[in-house]
């Protein structure tokens, strides 16, 4: 098992619900692909560098996790195609 973190950066208009739909989901990606969460930080909104999809702020998590290393490939394919989800990227952690 690997460590791993996964930085999200979603939209800001969503409401309290969806964001934590959005979060929920991609945990349960993570289960789903034999990983296991250990920790999530909520960085909350922040200002963008550049402006994506006409958005300025957008909210920040970051996601740790255990897994194999086939887990994040899978992950990746199905986080890109989450509309919420402006930004993402998956990193190794040290260990």
């Amino acid at each position: 098992m690997n460590k791993y973190e996964l930085a999200l950066v979603v939209n800001s208009n969503l409401d309290d619900d969806a964001k934590n739909a959005v979060l929920d989901k991609v945990k349960a990606l993570i289960e789903k692909f034999g990983g296991t969460v250990s920790d999530v930080d909520d960085q909350g909104k922040k200002r963008l560098a550049y402006e994506i999809q006409k958005m300025i702020e957008a909210n920040y998590y970051f996601i740790h996790f255990d897994a194999d290393a086939e887990c994040p490939a899978k992950l990746e394919a199905n986080v890109r195609i989450m509309e919420p989800v402006l930004r993402y990227l998956i990193v190794k952690a040290e260990a």
